[in-house]
């Protein structure tokens, strides 16, 4: 029984090995650069990166509830998970067919392989469940986190020396996309092989579908929203200190060519430092937010993420940025690791899915407000001290500082909301709820 376990627990590791590699390369180190720089150029693909990302968090916001209300009542979040998957898989190969100027294509296949990528996130996580006790969700929700950034140095690593030794040729920065889409696909293996979901399916009553079903679970948790008012203000404190880290995670690449003309090459390396630190950032803030409370453990990686980013204002050196990208690795690991935790601790077991899907609302939520504001921001400073005299290369750094600052005002405003949440009264309404159902 607990080998079968283990092998599940690793089962659940090893999606984040893989779906890690996607977040390392596109949204990291490469496409997201890529695309600012090469297939559009500017400011203007600073506002357009951020758009593309807002519209896919957009939907995975709208459809999350109800495929998570469905994925709890049948059972079927692994087959859910295969689906969105499956699309982040393809989209993400399809990458290697965009080139300097195919601003739409880019946008479309990037789309569709961030809606895989973070639908898929909904269904993943509430497999938590079915891998861990309450008492072990802390410490193996870090370890996913931490075998997790492995896994995007491990694919980091596959794709530098062909960049290297080409010179960063733009068909093998391509190829990257569509070696990474494979690591991905390949990764993943082992938790639809190993993982097993532990509640038995229900059946449909005479007269319903899955929809109406589903309609009718999220009306009734509507209905118990004052039951859990504690994980209402924990999901809204998410919402927006995640908008943060989002931002951070997302324009890292576009802020290091920007302000410190980093080339492909470097931007990898700092993708690795920055993995490398996140695997430790999750794996010691798991184990101390087991042993000192999850919420003092958040409260402490939010502020160490504060600290980067106000670093990041006035950073005015290349080897400074490494050291700060070092740390906020370190920290946002944290951030999102702890995060889910309290998410999982805080919901009832019967309506994991369903209320990991409002976790992920908050998240997409943000997602698709987050980098559309940094985006515009960015753009319209720009084009502001492009005006004044200012020259294009000046002019686009002052719209990224700008820019950057709204990411710490993000995650200060969320610290001060999160500061209200108890623990304690949260995880208990969550256990008396599972009690009643």
């Amino acid at each position: 029984m607990e080998k079968t376990k283990k092998r599940a627990q690793w089962g659940w590791y090893w999606f984040d090995f893989g779906n890690s590699a996607y977040a390392a390369v596109i949204l990291l180190a490469v496409y997201a650069a890529y695309f600012q720089g090469t297939v559009v150029g500017g400011a203007e693909g600073t506002r357009l990166w951020g758009v593309s990302m807002g519209l896919a968090m957009l939907v995975v916001a709208v459809v999350s509830p109800v495929l998570g209300a469905i994925a709890d009542y049948s059972v079927a979040k692994k087959k859910f998970l295969l689906f969105f998957s499956m699309l982040s898989w393809m989209a993400t190969a399809l990458l290697f067919f965009v080139e300097k100027g195919d601003v739409v294509t880019g946008m479309l296949f990037f789309v569709l392989a961030e809606i895989g990528y973070r639908g898929g996130q909904v269904f993943y996580n509430a497999l938590l469940y079915d891998v861990a006790t309450t008492d072990e969700m802390g410490r193996v929700s870090g370890n996913g986190w931490a075998f997790g950034s492995i896994g995007g140095i491990v694919c980091l690593l596959f794709i530098l020396p062909p960049i290297v030794l080409s010179q960063s040729n733009m068909l093998v920065v391509r190829g990257s996309f569509v070696l990474t889409a494979t690591f991905f696909a390949m990764a993943t293996i082992p938790l639809f092989l190993w993982v097993k979901e532990t509640r038995a399916p229900k059946f449909l009553p005479a007269g319903e579908n899955y929809f109406s079903i589903a309609f009718k679970r999220l009306a009734s948790t509507f209905r118990s929203v004052r039951h859990f008012r504690e994980y209402i203000q924990f999901i809204v404190s998410f919402l927006i200190y995640n908008d943060g880290i989002l931002m951070a995670l997302g324009f890292a690449s576009i802020i290091g060519r920007v302000l410190f003309g980093m080339n492909q090459t470097q931007l990898i390396v700092f993708m690795i430092i920055v993995q490398l630190t996140s695997a430790l950032g999750a794996y010691v803030f798991g184990i101390w937010g087991e042993k000192y409370g999850y919420k003092r453990m958040l409260n402490w990686s939010i502020l160490l993420m504060i600290a980067a980013v106000i670093g990041m204002i006035f950073n005015p050196s290349l080897t400074g940025y490494y050291f700060i990208g070092a740390l906020a690795g370190f920290a946002l690991t944290g951030v999102q690791s702890l995060s889910r935790t309290m998410a999982g601790l805080f919901a009832p077991e019967s309506k994991s899915t369903e209320f990991f899907s409002f976790f992920a609302v908050a998240g997409k939520s943000s997602s698709f407000i987050g980098p559309t504001v940094y985006g515009l921001i960015a753009y319209s400073a720009t084009q502001y001290f492009s005006q004044q005299g200012v020259t294009a290369t000046l002019a686009e750094q002052y719209g990224q500082r700008a820019s950057i600052g709204t990411i710490a005002i993000f995650l200060i405003a969320g610290f001060a909301i999160l500061s209200f949440v108890n623990e304690a009264r949260a995880r208990k309404a969550a256990l008396e709820y599972a009690a009643t159902d």
